[in-house]
């Protein structure tokens, strides 16, 4: 029997709970011919909000093509482009002849072609004659607007773990070659195609995106709602209900806290209760249940926790007893953290660790995953 506490994968329909209103503004700025970048920790639900927006807009009648990649092993500008422009040559072509026709129409005089041997053997439609110029990177970027103008389609592309493009040997150029050709599309009126960039590296997008500036009025952010824990309560309800199974409200409530509301974290934790429970749920099958989530994870948080230096640590024990400013004499005698220049490091470090990042003008810590929280607090630190 399906579960009704989906984790494995995204979710859309009665599986998804939420955001209607983060929904209308995605559909609103797609339909505006907006680019737009979603950052959030993993498991939050970006790409269910993606899927469900998707969902909507065809229930309403709207006619588009979708593609997408992940970044998530990209460490060359090649190997993105390759991959970049297989998916969007999938996006209208489906068989070696449209293939290679798109490419005889769009990339003539690049060093990409065709190769039906490659092809048969790979899968890959794009292959390369010759090392790759600036040419082969703007050609390549123009590919999705030039089909979608010709076809009159609408068109979205969807980049996963698009911070990791900035691990290539060249990522500020390929950030640059985009912004320059999204400029160029847009002088040209071309607005039926949109970028969706995901990243799960919360720092290391903002980086991107806001420190450094990149794509400046040139994409729209949509940052997740916090789904209500209301919300959350009644869907795990229902959910146990339809395999005759009770569960007390306050008992989901205090799951909600513990987890802030992480949709990943509660759905697997809700799912390992319905196979450890018949009837009523108690609160030992719940205590249970999170033992076996901390045992999935503990290897995870251990390795963590060794990549860390003393300092960092020592950080980590500040902000988990409450500490929000770190540079004054207690502090950093209390937890050795050496001096306040010192600290401005630590929180560097531990932000492209991606363990922490401050929120708001205060700057306010934020250990970014609930259950690695949860677990300093009740096994590391204790």
């Amino acid at each position: 029997m399906d579960s009704p506490f989906l984790y494995n994968k995204y979710v859309t329909g009665q599986h998804f709970i939420g955001r209607k209103e983060d929904c209308m503004i995605l559909s609103n700025l797609l339909g505006q011919g907006e680019n737009v970048a979603l950052w959030e920790p993993v498991g939050t639900g970006k790409r269910s909000l993606i899927q469900q927006t998707f969902m909507n807009l065809r229930m309403r009648g709207t006619q588009f093509y979708t593609g997408e990649m992940t970044a998530l092993d990209i460490r060359s500008l090649e190997s993105f482009l390759k991959r970049f422009g297989n998916n969007v040559i999938r996006m209208t072509a489906s068989t070696p002849d449209e293939y290679e026709a798109l490419m005889g129409r769009y990339l003539a005089g690049t060093h990409f072609v065709f190769d039906r041997k490659a092809f048969s053997e790979t899968d890959a439609i794009l292959s390369t004659n010759w090392d790759l110029d600036d040419r082969d990177l703007e050609a390549l970027l123009r590919l999705p607007y030039r089909i979608a103008a010709d076809r009159g389609d609408r068109m979205f592309f969807i980049i996963e773990e698009f911070q990791n493009l900035d691990l290539t040997e060249n990522g500020e150029k390929l950030f640059k070659a985009m912004e320059a050709v999204m400029d160029e599309m847009k002088e040209q009126g071309v607005r039926n195609f949109s970028y969706l960039f995901s990243g799960s590296q919360v720092n290391a997008m903002e980086s991107i995106f806001v420190k450094r500036h990149f794509f400046y009025r040139r994409f729209e952010r949509v940052p997740l709602s916090t789904v209500h824990e209301k919300e959350i309560i009644e869907h795990v309800i229902k959910g146990f209900l339809a395999s005759g199974k009770v569960i007390d409200r306050d008992l989901l409530a205090g799951a909600c806290r513990l987890f802030k509301c992480n949709l990943f974290y509660i759905n697997h934790f809700t799912s390992i209760c319905d196979s450890l429970s018949k009837g009523y749920i108690m609160e030992p099958v719940l205590l249970e249940a999170l033992d076996m989530m901390i045992a999935i994870h503990r290897g995870r948080f251990i390795a963590a926790m060794n990549d860390l230096t003393t300092f960092q640590i020592g950080l980590l024990k500040a902000i988990i007893d409450g500490f929000t400013k770190f540079s004054t004499s207690e502090v950093i005698r209390k937890y050795s953290l050496n001096s306040s220049a010192n600290v401005k490091r630590l929180k560097d470090a531990l932000m492209k660790k991606e363990i922490l990042s401050f929120t708001g003008p205060e700057e306010k810590p934020v250990i970014l995953d609930p259950l690695f929280e949860y677990w300093l607090r009740n096994t590391y630190f204790k």
